[in-house]
């Protein structure tokens, strides 16, 4: 099992693909995690997600550390196979929970009533590709393979 979450292909299309991924998600969980970029932080955060949007504080929790926890793992290219199956859960679990009666485009001219979820199919696009490549070259998984 351990060798399915790291083997990676030791190509520039898993660097691309999982540095992309991971650079998008990462100002998300850090404005959750880290109060970064205008956001909340991580108490507010999960006053938001339990409070307002109404899940556990489970689930909640596993929101924030999927974002920023799966970032930063996607850019280091540590068990993005892992990471990506993560993120692929978050973003259906977020577009059928807020984002789904939004219709598909983003609320660029404030006339939609919220965001859509073209973003987020983009991201699920970009980790069924992790998933298939893996990490590619300079990733801890290639290392990780390596040994």
């Amino acid at each position: 099992m351990m060798q399915l979450i790291f083997r990676t292909n030791n190509d520039w299309t898993g660097v691309i693909i999982r540095l992309t991924t991971g650079l998008v998600l990462f100002p998300h969980g850090a404005q959750k995690m880290l109060g970064l970029f205008g956001g909340p932080g991580f108490s507010g955060e999960m006053d938001f997600l339990t409070g307002t949007v109404h899940l556990s504080w489970l689930i909640a929790f596993l929101v924030i550390i999927i974002e920023f926890i799966g970032s930063l793992s996607l850019i280091a290219g540590f068990a993005s196979r892992a990471w990506a199956v993560l993120t692929i859960i978050l973003m259906i679990g977020i577009i059928v929970t807020s984002h789904i009666d939004n219709g598909f485009f983003m609320n660029w001219f404030g006339n939609q009533k919220g965001e859509g979820f073209e973003y987020h199919l983009l991201i699920i696009g970009l980790c069924l590709a992790t998933l298939y490549n893996g990490s590619g070259k300079l990733s801890v998984d290639t290392a990780l393979q390596k040994k």
